[in-house]
């Protein structure tokens, strides 16, 4: 049977592959366009690995304290081996804007860190695998949830933007009314102007007949003034 401390590297070594695999995924990522569900199911498949290799160095930690004596030389060895395979977790995590990843002690508080890490103890590699399957499985109907919500949001954007296009038909047919409106009231404007340029010329025709009339007449009494008297 393996030492526990031949088994802390294997469980070291096999988190180490863990993460040059999901760096190769990140390195993949600008042959993907910048959107579209191909991308997100990419995107979604590196979070889960990080997340994965997440639980596996929290169970490192707790494993660490459980080898067998060792010189202290050694330990810290593993130490900072474990250390520097977290650092570059965090920033693997950053690249997909991880946050709560990086930040999950601060934000999750100790107690659930270490209810995290107690889930782990006392498991052999049989057992993180069938941990780790657990929590892709959880991983797996949360994004179930988000899809769901994701496609009712799609229903409720498709009706708003359907009433949006039947407010712009009326707008469109509004304003189609408007302008047959404004061309027959111009229409009427100009018979209008007409009209009252024929009826001014009407009666300046009317006075001049009146004015010759009016002076044929006065000659004519003049005319028989003058004759009878």
């Amino acid at each position: 049977m393996a030492s526990s401390s031949d088994s802390w590297m294997k469980e070291y070594n096999e988190a180490v592959k863990l993460a040059d695999d999901i760096t190769g995924m990140i390195s993949e990522r600008s042959s993907f366009p910048a959107s579209g569900p191909e991308t997100q199911r990419h995107a979604s498949a590196i979070r889960r690995k990080i997340t994965i290799l997440g639980t596996r160095l929290d169970s490192l930690q707790s494993l660490l304290s459980k080898v067998p004596a060792k010189t202290e030389k050694e330990m810290n060895r593993r130490k900072d081996m474990l250390s520097n395979l977290r650092t570059k977790v965090n920033q693997m995590a950053s690249t997909l804007n991880m946050s709560n990843f990086a930040n999950r002690d601060s934000l999750f508080g100790p107690e659930i860190k270490s209810d995290a890490m107690s889930r782990t103890v006392g498991l052999d590699n049989s057992g993180l695998v069938g941990l780790q399957r657990q929590i892709m499985k959880e991983q797996d109907d949360g994004l179930e949830k988000l899809e769901e919500t994701v496609i009712s949001t799609k229903h409720i954007a498709l009706a708003v933007n359907e009433e949006l296009n039947l407010h712009t038909r009326l707008i469109d047919d509004l304003d189609q009314h408007v302008d047959v409106t404004d061309s027959r009231l111009r229409r009427v404007q100009k018979n209008l102007a007409v009209l009252n340029k024929r009826t001014k010329g009407g009666c300046s025709c009317l006075c001049m007949l009146l004015s010759v009339i009016g002076i044929v007449g006065l000659v004519v009494v003049i005319w028989l003034l003058v004759k009878y008297l």
